[in-house]
């Protein structure tokens, strides 16, 4: 009896052993597997924290490029409305209406420009094979102030060369007065625009130390921000002026090389009358 209550209880405690290390191996396991699954859902959730980084990284960077290309538009914007419309609509209307000259005194200048040696070729020829009708009749068909200078020396030719050299001198000054049409205005708005701009800083400054002695004792920082406002308009003008000035001494070069072809080309006119009416 007592050996089989023994082999009982050694029974029991094998079984319990064997028990609770299977217990124990299961929750190894099991604690593997948790750890495995935490560590790739850890991993997912980087992952998707980089992508959303990165994003958002992207956004920010098209929107500030977005701003930068918004940037220079809105601060003339508010720089046109800090500097006060009174004034900088002026100096905005001295723009306008100077480039507005500028481009058609350039076009008509361009238009005007005329191949000199080919009309002197033209005139030689008709002169030679027709006289003095035919070369009227060529110069006539021809666009130009030259052209036009050359019709009235022959329109005078029958007059003798003196009369001739008067009246191309004289409508020579006749369509350099055209050419330069326009160009005293060019010249009132490059001095009008800063004179503008340096009339609104002045009564800027004057509004600000009307502040000043109104506030008794005060920092910088309190007028600096309409001091700078009142020197807007100064700068708005000076632009203007700079932008202006250029159109003008380019169309002053131009004007001065059509006049040089004008008086070189009616030199080469009464030459030929000359040598013409000798051959003759």
């Amino acid at each position: 009896m007592k050996k089989l209550l023994t082999l009982l209880m050694l029974t029991g405690v094998l079984t319990l052993g064997y028990s609770t290390t299977s217990f124990a191996q299961v929750d190894q396991d099991t604690t593997a597997v948790d750890s495995a699954a935490a560590a790739q859902a850890d991993s997912v959730e980087r992952a998707q924290a980089a992508a959303q980084a990165a994003q958002q990284q992207e956004e920010a960077n098209a929107g500030a490029e977005e701003e930068v290309e918004e940037s220079f538009h809105r601060v003339v914007l508010r720089y046109f409305i800090d500097g006060g419309w009174e004034f900088m609509s002026i100096v905005l209307l001295c723009l306008i209406l100077g480039l507005a000259i500028s481009i058609e005194r350039i076009i008509t200048l361009n238009l005007a420009t005329t191949n000199t040696k080919k009309l002197l070729a033209g005139v030689e020829d008709a002169l030679a094979s027709g006289g003095v009708d035919a070369a009227k009749d060529y110069t006539a068909g021809v666009k130009g102030p030259v052209a036009s200078i050359f019709t009235q020396g022959l329109m005078r030719s029958s007059e003798g060369i003196e009369m001739v050299e008067k009246s191309v001198i004289a409508y020579g000054s006749v369509e350099m007065g055209k050419l330069e049409r326009g160009l005293v205005w060019i010249s009132l708005f490059i001095s009008l625009a800063p004179m503008l701009g340096f009339m609104g800083t002045v009564i800027g400054m004057i509004q600000a130390f009307d502040t000043i002695e109104a506030l008794g004792d005060i920092q910088p920082a309190q007028v600096a921000g309409g001091i700078k406002v009142a020197l807007l308009t100064t700068v708005a003008g000076l632009i203007v002026a700079v932008i202006l000035q250029l159109f003008y001494n380019y169309l002053v070069s131009k004007v001065d090389s059509l006049v040089n072809d004008m008086e070189d080309a009616s030199i080469s006119l009464v030459d030929m009358l000359v040598k013409h009416k000798i051959s003759n």
